[in-house]
């Protein structure tokens, strides 16, 4: 019989169904990192989506066979802990291609049609004061005959392309894998920085790309750029970033995830009050329909692992 702890029930909005094996189950809201180790002494399957388990925490926990990721990033579970003892690692993949790219494109039309500020006019009543039937105090820009360019060509940067083609955007990749498609244009990461409109990043946080972006990168881009963050916040430096938007060196950001979360008070981030600057709270993936696809995901690699044939293996 397995024994299944899941450490923050609380993060996934969803209906969880029973495995089909043998098993015990239980869960907590939430887990601090000192409540770990005792929560998971003797369970052979971890269930985490943000609670980090660290090599300290694994090495106390002898009888871990398998643990499952309720989210598609592993940066919170230390690989290589897991692999030295033999334990499974499965993440979720792919159950957000909806959800992610559409609060992309919420993001991004937030920004290049200025609508913090007109609202923020709205509700401040200079539209009932206005000389005429409209306001126009703010640019608004469109997508259309613009460049998108995408860090990161996996199944979303992918979506976030198709998306981007139907409102009538040229789309622009840079790669670490060969891409075959036609219809995109492949550019070294300094030219796609140089030439586009916006910036979208959908690739994963490791010791290589935390903080790809930072100063020197956001001075190489357009000034009437927008930088879309829905993938990890450690991807950009942020008080380089939070510099660019205050000086102008670029247009405006639109950002779904933090270098820390959930963040500390003093993130240059969240100082902000700039009408070109939008953040939400890591929500992106988080649509009813693609909890329950990670939430019906989560459970399939469950089974497929006692199965003996596990999936989605880190």
């Amino acid at each position: 019989m397995h024994d299944i702890v899941f450490l923050d029930r609380d993060s996934l909005i969803a209906n969880i169904r029973k495995p089909s094996f043998e098993h015990r189950w239980r869960d907590y809201p939430a887990t601090n990192a000192d409540e770990v180790v005792e929560r998971l002494r003797g369970a052979t399957i971890a269930i985490t989506n943000k609670v980090p388990l660290r090599a300290d925490a694994i090495a106390q926990l002898p009888d871990l066979r398998m643990i499952a990721v309720a989210a598609t990033g592993t940066d919170n579970v230390d690989l290589a802990a897991c692999r030295e003892r033999g334990i499974v690692v499965a993440n979720i993949r792919n159950y957000s291609l909806v959800s992610v790219p559409e609060h992309c494109f919420a993001l991004l039309l937030a920004v290049r049609r200025n609508l913090r500020a007109y609202v923020a006019d709205v509700e401040d009543g200079r539209w009932e004061r206005s000389t005429r039937f409209c306001l126009l105090d703010h640019p608004i820009g469109d997508l259309a005959g613009s460049r998108l360019g995408i860090v990161g060509y996996g199944a979303l940067g992918r979506r976030v392309a198709q998306i981007a083609r139907a409102f009538g955007m040229e789309v622009a990749i840079t790669s670490r894998s060969p891409v075959a498609d036609t219809d995109v244009v492949q550019l070294p990461l300094d030219e796609l920085l140089a030439t586009s409109d916006v910036v979208s990043l959908h690739l994963p946080l490791t010791d290589q790309t935390r903080h790809m972006i930072g100063a020197r990168e956001l001075a190489s881009m357009k000034k009437s750029a927008i930088l879309i963050n829905t993938a990890r916040g450690g991807l950009v430096d942020e008080a380089a970033l939070a510099q660019a938007l205050t000086d102008g060196t670029i247009a405006g950001a639109g950002f779904d995830v933090l270098s820390k979360e959930p963040p500390v008070p003093d993130n240059p981030l969240l100082q902000l009050r700039l009408p070109n600057f939008v953040l939400t709270p890591h929500v992106a993936w988080a649509s009813g329909g693609a909890m329950q696809t990670l939430a019906d995901m989560l459970v399939d690699n469950l089974e497929a692992w006692v199965a003996g044939k596990p999936a989605n293996v880190v």
